[in-house]
Order: C-alpha cells, then sequence, then structure tokens
C-alpha cells in the first residue's frame, strides 16, 4: 500500500486568464477546482496509474470538507484529521497568451505538536512492511522543522520505505530521517546545498552528496528537461517527452506517484525511470490538478530516452 501524508492540504482553483495582467482587471474565462496538496496528488495519480494509495490529510473548516468530500467522489481512499481553521484555497492562474503559470498560496490553519503526534501514531498503527510513505509538501504552521525527520524514521522502524518530497528547512531537517527516496527539482537541491547548480555534473554532485548522507535514491526532476536518477551504483539522465503544456501544476507529484507505484509493483529500473517521465509528461497536458488517465501515459512510454553519465 501506498500512503502518502498531507499536512498542509488545499483547495487548488486553476483559473485560465488570457492575457493576465498586473495592476489590471483580469476575467478568468475558465475555473475548476480539484483536492489538492502535494500527498494528495500523489494519491490521485497511483490510483489513475492503477495502484492502490491512501490519502492522510489533517483538514479544517468548510473548505477541509470541500476537499474530503471530493476525494470521496474521485474514490480516493481518506484518513481525514480535523484541526480547527479553515484548509487554505491555492489560486493557480494559467495564462495561454502570454505561458505563464502563476501560483497564489495561502498559509492554512496552524497545528500543534499533539496533533501531529496523534496522526502519526494513527499512521504507524496501520503500516505493514514493505509499505510506501510518501512525505510531501509544505508543513503546516505551528510544526516543528523537523516534523518529517521524526515521522520518516518512525515510519521506516515500523518498516515502511519512505519518500520525501519537500523544500527549505523542511527538506534539510527531514533528511535527517534517512528517507529512502528524496526527490527534490533542481532549484530546491540549489537552495539544500547553498549554491546555484548550472550544470548536469553540478547537479549530479550535489545529488550524490544525498547519497552520502544515507539516501538510498535520488530524482531531481529538470522540469521540461527530464529527471537524473542517483543510487549507490551510479547515476542517469532521463528526458521526458516533448508535449503540450495544460499545467504545470503536479508535475513533480506525478513523477513521485510513479515512483512509488513502480516501487510498489516491483518494476524494473528502466521501466521505472521510462514510467515516470511517461506519467509526468501526461500530467502537465492536463488541466488544474486532475490526474492523466493510464491510456495517455502509456501512449508516451517508449518516447522516455536515458542514458548513464555515470
Amino acid at each position: 500500500m501506498i500512503y502518502t501524508v498531507t499536512l498542509n492540504p488545499a483547495l487548488d482553483k486553476t483559473a485560465r486568464v488570457n492575457g493576465f495582467a498586473i495592476d489590471s482587471v483580469n476575467r478568468v474565462a475558465e475555473c475548476r477546482q480539484d483536492p489538492g496538496g502535494k500527498g494528495i496528488n500523489v494519491s490521485k495519480v497511483v490510483i489513475s496509474l492503477g495502484g492502490e494509495s491512501r490519502a492522510l490529510a489533517v483538514l479544517g473548516g468548510t473548505t477541509g470538507k470541500a476537499v474530503a468530500a471530493a476525494l470521496e467522489g474521485l474514490a480516493i481512499p481518506c484518513w481525514a484529521f480535523d484541526v480547527p481553521g479553515e484548509t487554505r484555497t491555492n489560486l493557480k492562474i494559467v495564462d495561454p497568451v502570454n505561458d505563464t503559470h502563476t501560483d497564489v498560496n495561502e498559509p492554512g490553519p496552524q497545528v500543534t505538536e499533539d496533533i501531529l503526534a496523534n496522526v502519526l501514531r494513527y499512521l504507524v498503527a496501520g503500516l505493514h512492511e514493505g509499505d510506501i510513505v510518501v512525505l510531501s509538501g509544505s508543513l503546516p504552521q505551528g510544526a516543528p522543522a523537523d516534523t518529517y525527520a521524526v515521522w520518516a524514521r518512525t515510519c521506516a522502524e515500523a518498516g515502511a520505505r519512505v519518500f520525501l518530497d519537500a523544500d527549505g528547512d523542511a527538506l534539510r531537517a527531514g533528511l535527517e530521517g534517512k528517507p529512502y527516496l528524496v526527490k527534490p527539482n533542481e532549484h530546491e537541491l540549489g537552495r539544500l546545498v547553498g549554491r546555484t547548480l548550472g550544470t548536469i555534473n553540478e547537479i549530479a554532485d550535489a545529488a550524490r552528496g544525498l547519497i552520502d548522507q544515507g539516501v538510498e535514491k535520488v530524482v531531481v526532476s529538470l522540469g521540461g528537461e527530464g529527471a537524473l536518477f542517483l543510487d549507490a551504483d551510479g547515476a542517469w539522465r532521463a528526458r521526458s517527452p516533448k508535449v503540450t503544456v495544460g499545467s504545470t501544476v503536479g508535475a513533480g507529484d506525478s513523477v513521485v506517484a510513479a515512483l512509488a507505484y513502480a516501487l510498489d509493483e516491483g518494476l524494473s529500473f528502466e521501466d521505472t525511470v521510462r514510467l515516470s517521465m511517461a506519467t509526468g509528461a501526461a500530467n502537465v497536458m492536463s488541466e488544474g490538478t486532475q490526474a492523466a488517465d493510464r491510456a495517455t501515459v502509456d501512449g508516451l512510454f517508449g518516447q522516455v530516452t536515458f542514458e548513464r553519465i555515470r
């Protein structure tokens, strides 16, 4: 089973605005709403691929109820934990005229360490040897910086393989929990190591440092340029199929979902690389944060290329 943890979920509102302009009245041509937050996005894609996933989310207020109802409508099993306050709404503005994607994200409700401890106990009680736990996204207000480190260690002790997809202090502290797999993008990795990573070799060197710290696998997403895959045995450069962009929101989450699905299904390394890149590309083609269907992913599978670079 693949469990996803979203401690700061959202209701994602994606608006299409032709010719979006600052300091001006903008007219929305089209709008859609999706249950969101990085972990929830992962669960949506895992299920679309044909896998099993349960989403764990901390939800509050009317917006939290809307997110829970939307997940139920998508037949995504969810452990929802009610907290005071209001789950955030994130506005995604897509401008096809200027080819821009702008995010306006709310902060979300405050949580306490007691709430987080109770949620973690509930998760661990349901884990079995070999399960996968995906920890991803921003931490809510009130959560200690080492939250992901604590969760990673605790879940690993229960026999789970932990994926971490975070940024800033949450990523830096989370590495102390020795997650099984880490998936930063090139900019997040650069912030982690404190320098600009301008070449593939520089990115690979920085990622190798995470392997040296005890992470088993590192995948660095490079946007439309594909990704780097690293483990103790080497490094590989994968290139994504070129597709028409509908929305870039959740693209990295779809890669994480495919990686988790591939591990859960015991796919080969080659199929894992191809599936993750094809899934990322397929979801970029979709509007909002809806998951692409498996047929679209399979249609892109053979267009993925990769090579060993180290």
